[in-house]
């Protein structure tokens, strides 16, 4: 299933059946969702500790790595999911609304190209 097949909406029901198979959902608190976030987003970081950018950039490029990489990102958006079912939270309302507030108070004109 690629990014342009599948919504988010499929995406959060495959995250809640496989939590569901294995009656975890219990387990799954905002507290604890949001530590394992926290927890595998430093898995993540981990792969790219002590690189330059452009190190970083260079090391996607050995099979191995990236797929130790893609497989991080993908521990931490099901987590995100997760949390997202939990919370009762609709996805792409909060990024849009959070895109808008980060464009106020980010104005393209002033911030293009610098931080």
């Amino acid at each position: 299933m690629s990014d342009r097949e599948a919504t988010i909406a499929e995406l959060r029901a495959r995250v809640s059946a496989f939590t569901e198979e294995r009656d975890w959902a219990r387990f799954h608190s905002p507290k604890n969702l949001s530590m394992s976030i926290a927890i595998e987003a430093a898995e993540l970081m981990e792969e790219f500790q002590w690189l330059t950018g452009e190190e970083s950039r260079a090391a996607l490029e050995d099979a191995t790595k990236r797929a130790q990489v893609v497989a991080e990102l993908a521990d931490v958006l099901i987590y995100c999911l997760d949390m997202a079912n939990v919370l009762g939270v609709d996805i792409s309302t909060a990024i849009a609304d959070k895109l808008a507030e980060n464009a106020r108070k980010y104005p393209a004109d002033e911030y293009r190209g610098r931080f």
